[in-house]
Parts: C-alpha cells; sequence; structure tokens
C-alpha cells in the first residue's frame, strides 16, 4: 500500500547521505529508513534491476523499494534534495556537492589500490589536508593529498559503507563492506581512530587471490622448498597434534594456515576456526570471530568449539596461558590444531608455549611442526639489474618502470624455515632447553633457517640484498 507523505518525518542528515542527490533525482527515489544492513526507499515504480544494483553499490545496503504516490515523491525530492534538480539539469555529476564528491572520492581511492595491488589504504588527517597512503608490497607510501574540506565526507562515506556510526567520533569503530569495480570485486575491513586533527580511516584489501601484494591460498604456491613441503604435508596428515606458524605480524602466518586448511578441506572433514576478525571466507569451513567485548574470547570459543565435533581447529592467535593450554590439549585428545603464535623463529616456538604456562611434556607430546616464516620484496623482474654493473657476485636490484610505479619492487615472496619436532627435539622440550639448543638440534636435523631460504632467494636473483638483511 502506498505511503502518504504526511505521516514522513524529515530525515537524519546521515539518512539522505546514503543516497547523493544527482542519483535520487536521477532515479526518482527517497530513503525513507535503515534497519540494519537494508534501506527502504520510496519510489514511483519499481526500478530496473540495473539501478537497483547502482542504488545498492552506492549506498552500500540492500534495496527495498516502497511505493509512493507520483506527487507526494516529487515534493519530498524537492523538499530533501533542493540542489539536485539543478546539478542534474547541467547534467554535471561529478559536482554533485559535497556527498557526492565523497563517493566519487572513494570509488577512486579504492579502484586505485587495487590496480596498485595494495594490500592497506591509510586515510590521515594532516595540516595540508587528508593524506591517502598505500600500502605496497609491505611499504607505505603517498599516493595523494585530498582538500581538508572533503575529510569528514570522505570518512563519513566510508563509515555508512561499513555500517558504522558516523555521528560517533570519539572512539574507533570497526566494520567491513563489500566493493565491486572495474578492477573487481574486493572484501574491505575497515577500521578508524579518532586523532587530534579527526579521525583516521584504515581500510585493508582482502582481495582472496592474494593479488594485494600477499599469498595465494595454495600449498604448492607458497615457496616451500622440497624437504618442507613435504614435512607440511606430512605434518596435515596425521589425524592430531599441533602445527603453528610464527613470524612477525604482516608476515603470512595466517596466510600459510589458509592455505593448509583449503588442502584438508574436503566433504568428510569438519574444520571450524576462531578468528580476529574473519578475514576470508572459506566455503566448506565454519567461521567463528571473537567477540572480548561481550566475553566471547579465544578460550571461550575454543571451548564451545571442542562441542562440535571437529577433526581440524584453526585458532587465529595464541595470546594468553588458557587459550594455549585449551589448543595444546585439543591437539592431544583427537584433533589436529593450527595456529599461530608471535616468535622471531620455529625453535623459538615451544619456549615460548612452556613460558606461557603450557607443562612442557604437553607441548612435547603436542606438537608436530612449526614455520617460521617472513615476507620479502620482489625485485621487479620487468627492471631488474645488477646491483653493481661490474661485481661478479649475485646481487640485483630494481632500476624502476612503470610495470613497479617506478619502485623497482613488484609483489613479494615468503622465506621459512619449517622444524618438525622429532623425538630429539620433544627431549630438549620436555626438559625445558632453551631456543638456541631446540635450534642446533633441528638445524642438525637438516632444517634451513629464515636467513638460509633468504640467501637462496637473493642468489636466484629474487630479493635484493637490502631485503634479505633487513627482514631476516
Amino acid at each position: 500500500m502506498p505511503l502518504s507523505i504526511a505521516v514522513l518525518p524529515t530525515p537524519a542528515p546521515a539518512l539522505l547521505a546514503l543516497l547523493p542527490a544527482v542519483l535520487a533525482h536521477r532515479h526518482r527515489v527517497v530513503p525513507l529508513a535503515l534497519s540494519g544492513r537494508e534501506l527502504e526507499v520510496g519510489v514511483e515504480a519499481l526500478p530496473e534491476p540495473a539501478v537497483a544494483r547502482r542504488l545498492a553499490l552506492v549506498t552500500g545496503r540492500r534495496i527495498r523499494p516502497v511505493p509512493l504516490p507520483a506527487e507526494d515523491l516529487a515534493e519530498l525530492l524537492s523538499a530533501w534534495y533542493p540542489e539536485g534538480r539543478r546539478q542534474e539539469v547541467l547534467s554535471a555529476p561529478r559536482e554533485a556537492g559535497p556527498v557526492g564528491s565523497a563517493i566519487q572520492h572513494v570509488e577512486v581511492i579504492v579502484q586505485r589500490a587495487q590496480e596498485r595491488r595494495a594490500s592497506d589504504i591509510h586515510l590521515e588527517p594532516a595540516e595540508e589536508g587528508l593524506r591517502v597512503r598505500y600500502r605496497i608490497d609491505g611499504a607505505l607510501r603517498v599516493d595523494r593529498v585530498l582538500p581538508a574540506r572533503m575529510q569528514d565526507e570522505v570518512v563519513s562515506r566510508i563509515k555508512i559503507l561499513a555500517g558504522l556510526d558516523i555521528a560517533e567520533r570519539r572512539r574507533p569503530q570497526d566494520g567491513r563492506f563489500r566493493f565491486l569495480s572495474p578492477a573487481g570485486e574486493v572484501d574491505i575491513r575497515v577500521a578508524t581512530l579518532p586523532s587530534s586533527r579527526g579521525e583516521k580511516a584504515v581500510l585493508r584489501l582482502l582481495d582472496r587471490g592474494g593479488s594485494g601484494g600477499g599469498l595465494p591460498f595454495d600449498l604448492a604456491a607458497l615457496g616451500l622448498a622440497g624437504r618442507d613441503h613435504t614435512k607440511l604435508r606430512e605434518a596435515l596428515a596425521r589425524p592430531y597434534g599441533m602445527i603453528l606458524s610464527t613470524g612477525p605480524t604482516g608476515s603470512g602466518k595466517t596466510t600459510t594456515l589458509y592455505a593448509a586448511l583449503q588442502a584438508l578441506n574436503a566433504p568428510d572433514i569438519n574444520i571450524v576456526t576462531i578468528e580476529d576478525p574473519v578475514e576470508y571466507e572459506l566455503p566448506g569451513v565454519c567461521q567463528t570471530h571473537v567477540r572480548p567485548d561481550i566475553g566471547y574470547s579465544f578460550a571461550h570459543a575454543l571451548r564451545a568449539m571442542l562441542r562440535q565435533d571437529p577433526d581440524v581447529i584453526f585458532v587465529g592467535e595464541i595470546r594468553d596461558a588458557e587459550t594455549a593450554e585449551l589448543a595444546v590439549r585439543a591437539a592431544l585428545t583427537g584433533h589436529l590444531v593450527l595456529s599461530t603464535l608471535h616468535t622471531n623463529d620455529a625453535a623459538g616456538a615451544a619456549v615460548r608455549l612452556v613460558d606461557l604456562g603450557v607443562p612442557p611434556f604437553l607441548v612435547g607430546s603436542a606438537l608436530r611442526l612449526v614455520i617460521a616464516q617472513r615476507l620479502l620484496r620482489r625485485i621487479c623482474p620487468a627492471c631488474r639489474i645488477r646491483a653493481h654493473p661490474h661485481a661478479t657476485d649475485a646481487g640485483w636490484r630494481g632500476a624502476g618502470c612503470p610495470a613497479c610505479h617506478d619502485i623497482g619492487y613488484r609483489g613479494r615472496i615468503a622465506v621459512m624455515e619449517t622444524m618438525p619436532v622429532s623425538e630429539p627435539i620433544a627431549n630438549l622440550i620436555v626438559r625445558r632447553a632453551d631456543t638456541a639448543a631446540i635450534r642446533k638440534q633441528a638445524r642438525a636435523e637438516g632444517m634451513r633457517t629464515l636467513r638460509d631460504a633468504a640467501h637462496d632467494a637473493m642468489n636466484a636473483g629474487i630479493v635484493a640484498a637490502e631485503e634479505v638483511y633487513a627482514e631476516t
């Protein structure tokens, strides 16, 4: 039944900000109410599918049309978007006012990030305006500075897309949205932070295939050497035990374990994950994200997960003693447990678990394999030259070219060390041996260290010497 204009109050500015005036007049549609991720819009006639998709893309919401009498719709358009008609007549959609400009800026910023293979976008309020920086192959680079007057509109537009409260600027907020552009579809995770100059927003591009400078979810493409790849496959074939991926933030630990989960994923295997947050959706895998604000921690989720009859458990990160002991005990009671840990190398993982309070005999019994890794920037193959033209060593660098945007690097490669937990290593763990003793035994058993793997990549002309010595 058509609604009556008499019962429609003037909407909040945040609701009108969802839909720019030009589109409202062009498609004869007005926003009426917002319920979760669904936006009710007043229309004279049901929109064409292409128009509905455009409205959904611009607003970041599912569209539910509500019929309105033609005269009422015209009156609302005139009252709520008084400038929109003039701009439409002038055929100047790129000058559609602050909201429209913000929409266009966000579209350009994200598309450019996709084209440059950025993993993150930083929008930072500065004295000169809103600074836009992209993290490309691990390094931040300034792309542009938007006028200061656009700062609030651009950040608000992103918050609208991510389902955040645009009126709340005093505390951090987190959300996500999916963005479709000519460069492809990408999931984007948004985090805002209040600062002295206004809100900063960081957008992480989750592109599923690793084209944003990360790694693909494929064991064969991770860069593991023959022995290391075999040892990982053997550990994954075990019905229980613990596999850990270690390294600093941003070293690709989670991506490596996602690739392992993909290799294990099958109709007869029950895989469940606990993450903070869920970054990539894996078909056929039950994924849950922690909510510390309501007491749903890694430990709480792990207890609940063990009642779900799992075969394989992925714990996004072991952060505390309770989670560590629960994960180790799960690995000893018929479950294959994969998780990440912050240590500098593979040998340090067992020591870290013991330091967290897990009894050494449990760690020695549960741990099957530890992978330590780093991500190094690849030399751009289109402009690779010898670092020293007359030298006889294998040093190479990128000269800079259009293919790499004059950076000299294009993409990243993982270098890894893989430590199977043999009986001698397990005995060292039980005796509370230090990291150096465990590393010595692992090397005696054939472990190639991170430095060894990095040097191999350097000698092959894949990475530059400066990358090797900076990261390993």
